[in-house]
């Protein structure tokens, strides 16, 4: 990522003696170098996968987890339901209560308990124990996703903003189409404890590097702390898009391995091969989304809700035909991949008030999706039988749709009021006259 490179000393100093809205605040913290910057997003980026990874892990495995523990297969749906619900109900206030907390030691402690409580999955004894782990992993959890991506656009220029964002939600879309299907392969290989044990390796690796070149910074610094074009109404689009976007997905994701052996009758070893099909459409869907946000940002928005809309109706009608099914899953990998960033790299824009407060709520609306979606799926399941879920999904997936569509085609998000190369001078003047935004 070129332009990652430090403040030029002489810019600095002659911008202390300018006079202008920024004079007398205090001076930015220096960006790292390149490979530090790069080093750091790229840990962020494989803590994002092990999040959604380990959130997500129990569908691959709901048939082995219900087995071993002597549970049911809806009771083990609903350590997703219960993950997200913790998370969408701690993210605000728990946000708010580590807003003073220095990002690089609040990382620290994110990554120790993600790690550890991914130890007590592996290792747990029944059912209860593997929830309670998760409910301390999803604790975590809700605080990593208000700052991951301030924290990490804070590291680059502010024009490579988008594509930052990208890269660090990206991998919170191949842990959602590569991450637990290959989770769900090793559970198969060596039992579903061998995939959380192998999580917890990866999130050491994390941690190392996060300790290493993650520089230290006060809360809330950095030109990515505010929106650029601050629009409450566009924000709100954001939130009720993701909202019902993702509760659409995960009334039929979270049960995806059951319609596939049961609908398109496809053997639980075919299953895996449909999931990491899915996952090569996810990576060829992010890398599309990655060069599209910066450029387009509104069709980045519409263009993965509508396709995910497409695919989810084109399961429930056509998914008892094993062919149409794979394509149909692989088009849902390529669209879900491009959610996260769109609507993420849209909040940095239009957040009405801090961005790290903005993306609180952003994460309890998608985390209300991913528990209410589970929450769905388990209830129609036993009613009116898988093949229910992807109509469902796809129902709220149009709704979605129709929400994002209305916000004006000239929007204001697209086009920040405020060059964010300026973001920080312009900051600096509303706190002397109106107080910190946060």
């Amino acid at each position: 990522m070129p332009g990652a490179i430090r403040d030029d000393p002489a810019r600095i100093r002659a911008g202390r003696g300018r006079a202008g809205p920024g004079r007398g605040a205090r001076e930015p913290t220096p960006r790292p170098g390149l490979a530090t910057g790069i080093g750091v997003v790229a840990a962020l980026a494989v803590t994002a996968f092990l999040y959604v990874t380990t959130e997500n892990l129990p569908i691959g495995l709901i048939t082995l987890i219900s087995t071993e523990l002597r549970t049911s297969e809806s009771a083990v749906g609903l350590l997703v339901t219960g993950y997200g619900a913790t998370v969408a109900l701690a993210s605000v206030p728990l946000t708010h209560l580590a807003r003073r907390v220095p990002r690089r030691t609040l990382l620290i402690c994110l990554l120790t308990v993600l790690v550890l409580a991914g130890l007590v999955s592996a290792a747990a004894a029944n059912y209860w124990v593997l929830l309670a782990a998760r409910v301390a992993t999803a604790l975590t959890q809700a605080v990593f996703w208000p700052i991951v991506a301030p924290t990490a656009a804070n590291l680059f220029p502010p024009r490579m903003r988008g594509r930052v964002v990208s890269v660090v939600l990206g991998g919170a879309s191949l842990a959602a189409v590569l991450g637990v299907p290959a989770g769900t392969w090793l559970g198969q290989q060596a039992g579903w404890r061998s995939a959380f044990m192998a999580l917890s390796a990866l999130g050491v690796l994390a941690l190392v590097t996060v300790v290493a070149l993650l520089p230290r910074a006060r809360a809330g610094e950095g030109h990515a702390a505010t929106g650029t074009a601050p629009d409450v109404r566009r924000y709100r689009i954001v939130l009720a898009t993701t909202a019902l976007a993702i509760t659409g997905v995960f009334t039929a994701y979270t049960y995806t391995v059951v319609f596939l052996t049961r609908v398109s009758g496809f053997t639980p070893r075919e299953v895996v091969s449909v999931l990491l099909v899915q996952g090569v459409a996810g990576v060829i869907g992010m890398a599309c989304a990655g060069a599209a946000v910066d450029r387009w940002p509104r069709a980045a928005m519409i263009v993965p809700v509508a396709l995910l809309t497409v695919a989810l109706l084109g399961l429930f009608a056509l998914g008892a035909d094993p062919a149409a099914a794979v394509v149909l899953v692989a088009l849902s990998g390529f669209a879900l991949s491009g959610v996260p960033a769109s609507m993420q790299s849209r909040l940095l824009h239009v957040a009405p008030r801090g961005t790290e407060a903005a993306s609180a709520w952003n994460g309890v609306a998608f985390n209300v999706g991913i528990a209410g979606g589970a929450l769905i799926g388990g209830v129609l399941l036993p009613l009116a039988g898988v093949r229910a879920t992807p109509l469902a999904g796809g129902l709220f997936t149009a709704a979605a749709l129709l929400v994002v569509l209305s916000e004006p085609i000239v929007a204001a998000g697209d086009r920040p009021a405020v060059s964010p190369d300026r973001a920080p001078a312009v900051r600096a003047s509303r706190r002397r006259g109106l107080g910190s935004p946060d």
